[in-house]
């Protein structure tokens, strides 16, 4: 009896022993490796690092060794998360800021009120409730003869503008030429009856010789409705597309009219960012703070997948005001699953394209009021004054010269397209006073020869002519069309970062590698560029502890 009691004791000092004699090798081992660092963030963080081993292998060992009496599990409470059950007007504010097109303020202030035309069984006000969402951001209408996925309305008071004040809807319709007629319902404050008109005009934002000319494909439109001459006074609140006129609509859009004391310069664009997989974020960093000395005032991204790292950075920069991200979809039955979306659009390239005029017109049309200039630029891509040394700059001697060719604004002013690929610095090595992980710095040699005028160019448009926007050039224009003028290349190019030429220039591209220049106008930025974007990579964690 003795001798097993023995044993019990002294297997236990034996298991004690074992234990505190690991606790003493994960101590050693980190001891070691702060002492191989010179670096004082890396032994601070060490040390918070060396009490947390050590408290969880102590945690853990005290799970292991002691149950709670039964008794005090009868009266021991949980910790869960009490704080975060929020008001019914809190979340409202929430689902506005989530869902930016649905009028949640006006159906808030109205929805306990009798709101109808003529009677309570026609164009009653929808409830939000009520409303047939898809894909989150967009709101539908069935119709006889097609369905239509409705993005976002705004709200028309150019001057160029011949049909007056109006309404202007962005969505995709799944037909070609729709013949179905339909009916804006418009709500107004103060008014309980809604104001119906016809719709005027379903405005194709494509040109069919560019392929998915089919029925049953989702199409982008912008569809406009007159607003009355009683009612050219008043902002419609919100508006519905309906088929027939006492029909209790299925959408309901708050009807955007963005008009500052005062305009800005410029704004930036840019496509639905689809980047789950590629870490692009030090050069997004570098690309956000050039375009910044540049004369961008905002840089409006819309999202579709995108990797963490680009999201930090997304996030940061919308945190000082410098940019604003709008979360995006793809309408209808086209995939969103994160993943399968990129495989959809890497494949289905016409319907890529098509699916981006969505969140380039939307761009323009709640950045009307707003900017003199709006361009429409990728993540690689930069307008580069060659004379100048900003786009304010740039502008006005710009403008000097088209106004002296004809005495009118353009629609916009184009820069020709010159490629800067990834393989030309191959051959020139790296340049040891630029930091290597600056894409652009390091990049100056390009090719000697530009594409062709009007082939790949990127704008300057002018949101007071434009009516709507395509990646290189306006489709459709306010006034005397769409007229653009042609920068001199002395003046501006679009500098392209590409690995490789696009496909289309297949065989124009051996000749772009074998002729090829030094082209260093961007390292007049690079004291500031370098600062700027070393500041943003430490502050955001992605150096190092120095």
């Amino acid at each position: 009896m003795v001798a097993s009691i023995r044993i019990g004791v002294l297997r236990h000092m034996l298991y004690r022993l074992i234990f505190w004699a690991a606790i003493l090798l994960c101590l050693s081992q980190l001891l070691i490796t702060l002492w191989r660092s010179d670096r004082p963030m890396a032994m601070k963080s060490g040390n918070i690092n060396t009490r947390m081993i050590l408290q969880n292998m102590i945690d853990f060992h005290t799970a292991r060794t002691t149950t709670p009496p039964y008794e005090s599990l009868l009266t021991v409470e949980p910790w869960v998360d009490k704080l975060s059950v929020q008001s019914e007007q809190l979340i409202m504010d929430q689902v506005q800021k989530r869902l930016p097109n649905l009028p949640v303020t006006y159906w808030n202030q109205n929805k306990n009120k009798a709101m109808y035309y003529k009677n309570e069984s026609c164009a009653k006000f929808p409830s939000i409730y009520e409303l047939e969402f898809n894909n989150v951001y967009w709101q539908s209408l069935q119709t006889s003869n097609g369905s239509f996925h409705l993005y976002s309305a705004y709200y028309d008071v150019r001057k160029l503008s011949r049909i007056g004040p109006a309404v202007r809807i962005l969505g995709m319709i799944n037909r070609i030429e729709p013949t179905v007629k339909t009916h804006c319902q418009f709500w107004f404050d103060d008014h309980r009856q809604p104001v119906i008109v016809k719709i005027m005009e379903y405005k194709y934002i494509w040109y069919k010789k560019w392929g998915n000319y089919k029925q049953g494909i989702f199409q982008p439109y912008l569809i406009a409705c007159q607003i009355p001459k009683s009612h050219h006074h008043a902002v419609p609140a919100s508006v519905s597309l309906v088929e027939n006129v006492c029909d209790k609509a299925t959408n309901n859009l708050r009807v955007v009219y963005n008009r500052p004391a005062e305009k800005k310069g410029f704004a930036v664009c840019v496509k639905g960012l689809d980047f789950l997989y590629e870490d692009l974020s030090v050069r997004l960093v570098e690309w956000i703070e050039l375009l910044h000395i540049l004369g961008a005032d905002k840089i409006f991204f819309y999202q579709l997948q995108v990797h963490p790292n680009i999201s930090k950075v997304l996030n940061y920069y919308e945190s000082v005001g410098r940019v604003h991200v709008t979360p995006l979809t793809l309408p209808g039955g086209q995939p969103n699953v994160p993943g399968f979306q990129h495989l959809y659009l890497t494949k289905k390239v016409n319907h890529k394209r098509q699916n981006e005029l969505i969140p380039y017109n939307d761009c323009l049309y709640r950045n009307l009021y707003s900017y003199d200039y709006i361009a429409l630029l990728d993540i690689d891509e930069v307008i580069m004054p060659i004379r100048t040394r900003t786009w304010k700059e740039l502008m006005e001697t710009v403008m000097v010269k088209a106004l002296a060719i004809r005495n009118e604004t353009r629609a916009s002013y184009n820069v020709r397209n010159v490629y800067f690929l990834d393989d030309l610095i191959h051959t020139h090595g790296w340049f040891k006073t630029m930091p290597k992980y600056m894409h652009m710095l390091q990049h100056v040699y390009r090719s000697k020869n530009y594409t062709k005028p009007n082939q790949y160019v990127k704008c300057f448009h002018n949101p007071e002519r434009a009516l709507t926007l395509h990646n290189h050039f306006p489709l459709a224009c306010l006034s005397q069309g769409c007229t653009s003028y042609a920068m001199d290349t002395a003046d501006a190019h679009l500098q392209h970062y590409r690995a490789d030429c696009v496909k289309t220039l297949k065989k124009t591209c051996t000749e772009f590698r074998q002729n090829s220049v030094i082209d260093t106008t961007i390292w007049r930025y690079k004291r500031d560029l370098i600062s700027k974007v070393s500041n943003t990579l430490s502050s955001l964690g992605f150096f190092p502890a120095i």
